[in-house]
């Protein structure tokens, strides 16, 4: 069975679910569901420390939002690829969200018949399918350092992924201030 389209999660109307005991018996959710996101930092990470690239291109979200794993992880696949296809590992590419939430689904019976067959509990507690990012209004969601030249180049990889990310979003241009 698939996943459940992304607007089924992308409202954050409930308290963050991350409880995990240390004792497997008292725990409710036995197991929390791997992590799809395989990187975090990319790029020329030791140029960045050096203060080599001068710009910092940020996508940041205007209201609080949740996201899943998978669409992050979408999402940082394409920019990866585009900005080593555009700029050959002359940035520095960050995530900086981290996706803690563990996303619960009651399984229901569909097709022809179906609601005959099962009707559902009320508030039912669910079995973890996934697990989401949480972020509040104003924060970051990827950050990319580069030189000034390469700007509309991020600015152009931003816009594709928009699509992909719930919620509004803005882009933010800063110049990094030397010491």
């Amino acid at each position: 069975m698939g996943l459940r389209k992304g607007r089924c999660y992308n409202q954050i109307n409930k308290l963050p679910y991350t409880r995990k005991s240390k004792v497997k018996a008292k725990s409710y959710i036995k197991t929390v569901p791997p992590n799809k996101i395989a990187k975090y930092v990319m790029g020329d990470i030791s140029g960045f420390f050096k203060n080599r690239f001068p710009v910092t291109v940020s996508i940041i979200t205007l209201e609080p939002i949740q996201i899943r794993d998978n669409a992050i992880e979408a999402s940082r696949q394409v920019i990866h690829r585009h900005l080593e296809k555009k700029i050959k590992g002359d940035y520095y590419f960050a995530l900086s969200a981290y996706p803690h939430h563990i996303l619960r689904e009651n399984k229901m019976l569909t097709g022809a018949g179906a609601d005959r067959m099962q009707t559902g509990m009320q508030q039912s507690f669910g079995k973890p399918v996934g697990v989401a990012a949480r972020i509040k209004a104003g924060r970051k969601i990827f950050t990319i350092a580069c030189n000034k030249n390469a700007v509309p180049i991020v600015r152009k990889i931003f816009t594709k992924i928009r699509p992909k990310i719930p919620g509004k979003k803005s882009i933010i241009v800063e110049e990094i201030k030397r010491k």
